[in-house]
């Protein structure tokens, strides 16, 4: 505890230096009564909201977050996009950063917001619980810069939080699909900021209303928080001026509609220049895959101040959005293909690492098909990999943990293969010989400061679909993507290496390619992942062990006393 003491002390006399803050927050994960669509389920939350408490920081601040575990799972917590330099002990993901907190346990989260700004948010990392546990994690420029770099300066924020809704309890919907080995039930409904909308049961009457004065320009910080859904969303008849991305400004440009994975933000300026009324802020499935998914369709209403009183049901009176429709790619890749740097940046030229990473669903054959648990296609169980290895969590210890102390025997490897085992049309007609994947607990190593190019290539096993993949620990340059398999000879002469978007999620188009560059200047185990959390589950995940360089400023920082033991 002196050392907890200590650390919080210097925390405060550095930051009162700087013109920073230091936050301090306690998170409470407990059980809470939650109606939607006529029921109420006991769900995990924090401090008993759902969606969680909004963090709102500056760049520069520290956060002190204190999560104590009065629920009846292990969880952790994770700080979706935030660098967490030499500082992976904060990072979250159980049992690749930390043990989870258990039930009755308590955990503290220190990190500092280092060269940071725009829309990020925090997340469960604990199977399914970021279903309902997560919230916004806003970080404004600092005091001594604090103006927005964008075309018009918004008069006020709105932060959505777009969300997937079970009529039960998650867990349980997770449980089921382990046990059987199929795909897990598809949500009941999507949210904006915790409530469906007029189109569900039991939920006009909360439908959410965001008020606007006529020619107003606002700010909406849209986040993907669904659990296994990329999303179209838009505003009845209002332009959007997209400014940023994953916390990263981006060059300016106009969409009617903008499409995000789990895991990404975006923020967009919209201006109210149209006649007083309301008008449907709404969002829909982009469903890339050949898989069963959730066709409904969240709303709020975006309402003029000066707009007429609706006496009536509240759709009667709103202006409907018009959408893409759900397999609509040609719209999602349109709109991912505009997101550029603000001005030329310093992308990794002389690359060092070059890997080519397949990613993809697979299937595990079963000794006796189609009994209780191979109720997957054909009697087996789904699974995923990267380069053929499906991810396995583990469980003795956290592979930072044991790769800090220096005990990896039993708990990871570090022979993640740079290339898949064996080449193929990744994208063509695959043989039902490649479908099945081994499994295993693998690491890749980096060297500190290493120069890394990685190709993360769609395959049609079982179906192409766009995985939205996440590096923790870092964000990356996008400089490429395609459709259909990858040629370095042909492909590398297209890549933008001058202002390229930055980002910490990105999808791999269906049945192509993406290529992302990054200096590995972050010690500690990363994960990188499918934010697909059905897909997780299933192993298409892994990690980057990255080494410490030389002395004390480029080497992980010790582990805090309170870290879980497993």
């Amino acid at each position: 505890m002196e050392q907890i003491w200590v650390f919080c002390v210097l925390l405060v006399f550095v930051a009162s230096l700087v013109n920073a803050e230091v936050h301090f927050h306690e998170f409470i994960i407990q059980e809470t009564p939650v109606k939607r669509l006529c029921r109420v389920h006991n769900s995990i939350t924090v401090n008993g909201q759902f969606p969680g408490p909004t963090l709102e920081v500056r760049n520069g601040d520290s956060l002190v977050i204190t999560a104590i575990n009065k629920a009846r799972y292990n969880i952790s917590l994770h700080w979706h996009g935030i660098r967490q330099m030499r500082n992976p002990w904060a990072d979250g993901p159980e049992y690749i950063t930390q043990c989870p907190i258990k039930p009755g346990g308590s955990y503290t989260y220190r990190f500092n917001i280092e060269e940071q700004e725009g829309t990020l948010w925090w997340h469960a990392h604990s199977r399914w619980l970021r279903a309902t546990v997560y919230g916004a994690l806003i970080i404004r420029p600092p005091l001594s810069s604090p103006h927005y770099p964008f075309p018009v300066l918004p008069k006020r924020e709105f932060t959505l939080l777009l969300g997937e809704w079970w009529d039960r309890n998650p867990m349980d919907v997770l449980n089921l699909a382990q046990f059987t080995g199929a795909a897990p039930n598809v949500s009941d409904a999507f949210t904006i900021n915790g409530q469906p909308g007029d189109f569900y049961r039991c939920s006009s009457r909360e439908t959410l209303r965001f008020l606007v004065g006529s020619g107003e320009t606002v700010l909406l910080r849209v986040i993907n928080s669904a659990l296994n859904q990329e999303l179209f969303f838009g505003v009845a008849n209002h332009k959007l001026t997209v400014v940023a991305a994953d916390a990263s400004y981006t060059k300016p440009f106009t969409t009617n509609v903008i499409m995000l994975g789990p895991g990404q933000t975006t923020d967009v300026l919209l201006t109210a220049d149209q006649p007083p009324a309301h008008y449907y802020m709404a969002a829909h499935a982009y469903n890339s895959a050949n898989a069963p998914f959730d066709n409904t369709t969240t709303t709020a209403i975006l309402q003029y101040k000066d707009a007429p009183c609706v006496t009536s049901k509240s759709q009667a009176g709103a202006i409907p959005a018009q959408l893409p429709g759900f397999n609509d790619t040609a719209t999602a890749a349109a709109f991912t293909a505009q997101m550029k740097s603000p001005s030329k940046v310093e992308v990794p030229l002389e690359i060092q690492e070059d890997l080519f990473f397949t990613v993809g669903l697979g299937l595990f054959n079963c000794p006796t098909p189609n009994t209780q648990r191979c109720q997957g296609p054909n009697g087996t169980r789904f699974t995923a990999s990267i380069n053929n290895v499906s991810f396995v969590f583990p469980k003795r210890n956290s592979i930072m943990q044991a790769y800090y102390q220096g005990t990896p025997a039993g708990v990871f490897t570090t022979d993640f293969p740079p290339v898949p085992p064996t080449t193929f049309d990744y994208t063509g007609n695959v043989s039902r010989g490649l479908w099945q994947p081994t499994r295993g607990t693998k690491a890749y190593k980096l060297k500190y400061k290493s120069k890394v190019q990685v190709i993360l290539q769609d395959t049609s096993i079982v179906t192409t679909e766009n995985h939205p993949m996440h590096l923790h620990g870092y964000e990356f340059y996008v400089v490429g993507t395609g459709i259909g398999n990858f040629n370095a000879n042909k492909d590398t002469s297209s890549f933008n290496l001058i202002d390229p978007p930055r980002r910490n999620t990105i999808g791999t188009p269906p049945g192509g390619w993406i290529a992302i560059r990054f200096v590995a200047d972050n010690p500690g185990v990363w994960l990188m992942h499918c934010h697909l959390d059905s897909h997780i589950f299933w192993g298409l995940a892994m990690v980057f062990l990255v080494e410490n360089g030389e002395g004390h400023l480029q080497s992980v920082q010790s582990p805090p006393l309170d870290l879980p033991r497993c």
